[in-house]
């Protein structure tokens, strides 16, 4: 069975930089449309950014623009999101995501496999 595994959250303060790693195992990485997502408590997730197979086509939620940019590298099989000027409200669990999609959607429904997810906390 395929495994996404997802690293390097923590602890921060705010306008501090994390960048968060997604190792996909067992899959055909590059076949894949890759995604974050993202769950403060009591909250719904999320979309954060998504990325298509060839890392051409991204998008990004709103809030997180300018300050976070998702890349891949296929030939590593790891997704990434670098996160910079991090703010209290960026505090969740940070999920990646594996879409068999052809297009880079925001709707959970689109993505097929999820890692089990890495805390972010950013203190003011």
């Amino acid at each position: 069975q395929g495994q996404l595994v997802e690293s390097g959250g923590g602890l921060v303060q705010a306008g501090g930089s994390l960048r968060l790693s997604c190792t996909v195992s067992g899959r055909t990485f590059s076949a894949y449309v890759m995604g974050w997502f993202r769950q403060a408590p009591g909250k719904e997730r999320e979309f954060v950014a998504g990325i298509d197979w060839v890392g051409k086509t991204t998008s990004y939620t709103d809030s997180v623009k300018d300050r976070f940019t998702i890349s891949r590298d296929n030939a590593k099989n790891t997704l990434y999101l670098q996160m910079n000027n991090l703010q209290p409200t960026d505090t969740a669990v940070y999920y990646c995501a594996a879409s068999r999609s052809s297009v880079v959607g925001r709707s959970t429904h689109l993505y097929n496999y999820w890692g089990q997810g890495t805390q972010v906390t950013v203190s003011s």
